[in-house]
């Protein structure tokens, strides 16, 4: 049997992993600036993860919901603390794909609706609804193909506010991430996602934050959307939020109430995906990642400002966008076949860093003097 080709793979075999780096099969080490899409978040082979999942293992690997489950309340409760959303409500999934697909369902069944506001840009997973509200025709199969939802432009106020004139009693909900990843690390700013809360509470909309990407931690507060000082209604998790470890989640309002049987999930909330999210928060509690990733955020963002040839630089805390011109389009892949540095991209041709959240300053001045490397002279 053959893999179902459906990814473009650098001809690298990794074996190894240790905080921001990573080795081939060669012995050769990479600098990781981009953990697998964001999903390394306390650095490769954390001593204290790996001990949490092993002590765990030895115990009890899994059992499914219909039992009690102690790891679920404390997950649920220390992330209440760190998020500070004490009085929200947790339900655990797998992927972020699966967290969206939730908050949508949730939503639809809170208000009886079934319109969904999107924007261009948009990525929320690759799955039935979630898919169909990511900005992407090419990955929409027919059966996903639906009229239920509402792209609109990205930052643009008044067509926000002509849709809920226009349509505002069908509207379910309202999706956003606080910074587009794939879509090329664009920020919603402030204003946007002020008037987006608005708008839902006159409504009674449900304001879900896919934080799937932006969240836990990563932009500098836990919830980039928090960096608006608003609250919203549904946040859905995934990526940094094991390490490695598959694990979801929506965080869900006091005011949306559940019912036996309204969602559910076999795999989702089991023992070791908890105790391996679980250990992420201990350590980024105990590290002060969230501090670390807003101060090495700045230091990044400002002295990339300095650099000639970039066209902008966008981003939040350790998720940053370099966008470059055309004729730098071969960047990315000499930083990793040249300068060993492992980078994200995001179409046409922008450069995104996804660093584990405990990535310090030889790290990133590493990262500065190879992109210095390959863009002098230009």
């Amino acid at each position: 049997m053959k893999l179902f080709d459906v990814y473009p793979i650098n001809p690298i075999e990794i074996v190894k992993g240790n905080g921001s780096y990573v080795y081939d099969a060669n012995g050769q080490e990479y600098l990781d600036l981009y953990g697998g899409h964001a999903v390394i978040s306390i650095g490769h082979s954390h001593p204290h993860y790996i001990q949490r999942i092993t002590d765990q293992l030895n115990t009890l690997g899994f059992y499914s919901n219909s039992v009690e489950i102690p790891l679920q309340q404390q997950l649920a409760e220390l992330l209440g603390n760190i998020s500070g959303k004490k009085d929200y409500q947790l339900f655990l999934c797998n992927s972020g794909a699966e967290a969206n697909e939730n908050a949508l369902k949730l939503a639809s069944f809170y208000n009886g609706r079934k319109k969904v506001i999107a924007f261009k840009g948009a990525f929320h997973g690759r799955t039935s609804l979630a898919v169909s509200a990511t900005d992407n025709p090419k990955i929409i199969a027919p059966v996903n193909e639906t009229d239920h939802v509402i792209f609109l432009p990205f930052n643009d106020e008044e067509a926000l506010e002509q849709a809920f004139a226009e349509q505002g009693e069908t509207i379910s909900s309202v999706i956003i991430e606080g910074i587009q990843g794939v879509g090329g690390i664009r920020v919603a700013n402030h204003r946007f996602l002020q008037k987006i809360r608005d708008l839902t509470t006159a409504y009674d909309v449900i304001f879900i934050a896919d934080s799937v990407q932006c969240g836990y931690g990563r932009s500098g507060k836990f919830y980039s959307h928090d960096h608006a000082g608003i609250q919203a209604d549904i946040y859905s998790m995934a990526k940094g939020m094991g390490n490695g470890f598959p694990i979801g989640a929506i965080s869900i309002s006091p005011k949306i109430k559940p019912w036996f049987g309204e969602l559910g999930t076999t795999f989702g909330g089991n023992h070791l995906a908890c105790a391996a999210a679980l250990a992420v928060l201990e350590t980024m509690e105990k590290e002060q990642l969230i501090e670390n990733a807003a101060q090495m955020g700045d230091y990044l963002i400002q002295e990339l400002k300095g650099f000639d040839h970039i066209k902008e630089i966008r981003g939040e805390g350790l998720m940053i966008g370099i966008e470059l011109p055309e004729e730098l389009n071969q960047v990315k892949k000499e930083l990793l076949f040249k300068n060993h540095i492992f980078t994200g991209e995001a179409k046409p041709n922008v450069i995104r860093l996804l660093p584990a959240l405990n990535v310090g300053k030889k790290e990133a001045d590493r990262f500065l003097e190879a992109l210095e490397e390959r863009i002098k002279g230009f």
